[in-house]
């Protein structure tokens, strides 16, 4: 497929320090391994530099609490697991976004308190308001925000692509169920070197 670049986003999904950085609040959680497998971060530049190039919209999307996770809620246990950890609380360097993959001038920069990039955020507004058809999506947690944020840009009536090594999350196995599995009929597969030529 060939993009259509005045109506192609690009959302960079949780690409925070405490999900994927060493020293980050999930480090033990196998997130910075496979990450590091997967080659995340730099296959995410590499699609972030091109979409830029060619002016496609690059989105921010990072979850963000206050001190104490005040407001979230404990029910879910990614949640209490957030609050427990004390992660991703906004000015510190764990809510900062991964080195190499800061928003740019002219990036959109989306907070959010749930898995999904759409939940709560103005974000479907925003792309709408590009004339946004076709999102590409990347990022961190496969199973989790990555997941959810495909899901509701499907249910939003989006053309999704999710970068299939421009996403990770705590194990092969992670991956490829949500990949292959949960995301059946949901989202088109592509690779980074599939998605940067196809730009």
């Amino acid at each position: 497929m060939k993009f259509d670049t005045t109506k192609t986003a690009l959302l960079i999904v949780d690409l925070q320090n405490d999900n994927l950085s060493k020293g980050g609040k999930f480090e033990n959680s196998g997130s910075v391994e496979h990450a590091e497998k997967q080659n995340v971060v730099e296959n995410i530049k590499a699609i972030a530099e091109t979409a830029r190039k060619v002016g496609i919209p690059v989105f921010h999307n990072h979850f963000v609490v206050e001190k104490g996770a005040k407001g979230i809620g404990n029910r879910a246990p990614i949640f209490r697991a957030i609050a427990e950890t004390g992660s991703i609380v906004r000015g510190t360097w764990g809510a900062a976004p991964v080195d190499g993959v800061e928003p740019k001038e002219g990036d959109f920069i989306i907070e959010k308190s749930r898995m999904s990039s759409f939940n709560g955020t103005p974000l479907d507004t925003l792309l709408r308001g590009l004339g946004i058809e076709t999102i590409i999506v990347t990022g961190v947690w496969t199973n989790m925000a990555v997941e959810h944020t495909c899901r509701d840009g499907a249910d939003h009536g989006y053309h999704v692509v999710i970068a299939t090594d421009g996403t990770s999350t705590i194990s092969e196995e992670w991956q490829e169920a949500a990949l292959n599995y949960a995301m059946n009929n949901i989202a088109t597969n592509m690779t980074t070197e599939e998605i940067v030529s196809s730009m």
